[in-house]
C-alpha cells in the first residue's frame, strides 16, 4: 500500500512535470501546450495545533534565557521562523507595542502585536546578552541566528516537556492563531496579524478549532432513553 507522503511526493511531482512542459511549449517553443491529465489534487491537511497546557509546558520547560525568548515572541505574535531571527533592534516598537515585520512571505511587510510578557523577557533578554543589530544574533559576528537553530531549540523543548506531537515552530504560529479564534478575536483581525493575502488561507482555523464543536449538543444528549444494555 502507498502510503500518504509517497502520494503527496508523487502529486508534487506530477504538478512540477506539466508546469515544466507548459513553460517548454509557451516560451521556447512558442506553442500552447495542450494535455489530458487532469491535475491531481492535494490532500487538505489540517494544521497540529497545541493547547494552551502544552504550550505553557514547552516554554517553562526551556531555561536559557534566550531560546526562552526566542520561542515565546514566535507564539505571542504568530511569527514565522524565517521572520523571528531576521528581526532587528529597531523592530520592537515597544512605545505602540508592535512589531514590524519587514519582507515576509510575499515580500510585504506587516505589522503585529508585541505582547507585554513577551517584551518583559525581552527586556530581560537584551540587558544578558547585548544584541547589536539583529535581536537574535548568531555564533557569527554579524550573523543572525539560522531558522534550523530554533528549530532544534524548539525540538529538545518538546522533548523536554513530553509533547509527544509532530511540531515544529510553524506549530507555534498555528497554535497562536487557533487560540485567538478560540478567544473570539475576529477572523479578519487574525488574518492581518498573520499576514495572509487570503481570508480563505485564515479559514482554515475555523476548522483547526473544537471549542465551538465542543458546545454543541449531540441529538442523542436529546433522547429520553431508558435503562438498558446491561445484559
Amino acid at each position: 500500500m502507498t502510503n500518504g507522503s509517497t502520494l503527496e511526493s508523487a502529486t508534487s511531482t506530477l504538478n512540477q512535470a506539466i508546469n515544466a512542459l507548459k513553460f517548454y511549449y509557451g516560451t521556447v517553443l512558442k506553442k500552447k501546450f495542450i494535455y489530458e491529465v487532469k491535475r491531481p489534487r492535494k490532500d487538505k491537511k489540517l494544521p497540529i495545533v497545541l493547547n494552551k497546557e502544552e504550550v505553557t509546558k514547552i516554554i517553562n520547560s526551556v531555561n536559557n534565557l534566550k531560546h526562552r525568548a526566542i520561542l515565546m515572541l514566535v507564539y505571542s505574535a504568530g511569527l514565522r521562523v524565517g521572520e523571528v531571527v531576521r528581526l532587528k533592534l529597531e523592530d520592537i516598537d515597544n512605545k505602540r507595542m508592535l512589531i514590524h515585520i519587514k519582507g515576509a512571505k510575499g515580500r510585504k511587510d506587516r505589522y503585529t502585536m508585541l505582547s507585554e510578557t513577551a517584551l518583559d523577557i525581552l527586556r530581560k533578554y537584551w540587558k544578558e546578552y547585548k544584541p547589536v543589530k539583529w535581536l537574535f544574533e548568531g555564533a557569527r559576528t554579524g550573523r543572525y541566528l539560522s531558522t534550523r537553530t530554533v528549530e532544534k531549540i524548539l525540538e529538545y523543548a518538546c522533548e523536554k516537556a513530553g509533547i509527544r506531537k509532530d511540531v515544529s515552530v510553524h506549530t507555534l504560529r498555528h497554535s497562536f492563531a487557533t487560540h485567538l479564534l478560540e478567544g473570539g478575536t475576529d477572523l479578519r483581525y487574525i488574518q492581518e496579524l498573520l499576514g495572509h493575502t487570503s481570508s480563505k488561507t485564515t479559514e482554515i482555523y475555523t476548522h483547526v478549532s473544537t471549542k465551538s464543536i465542543g458546545k454543541i449538543k449531540s441529538p442523542l444528549d436529546t433522547l429520553k432513553l431508558e435503562e438498558g444494555g446491561g445484559d
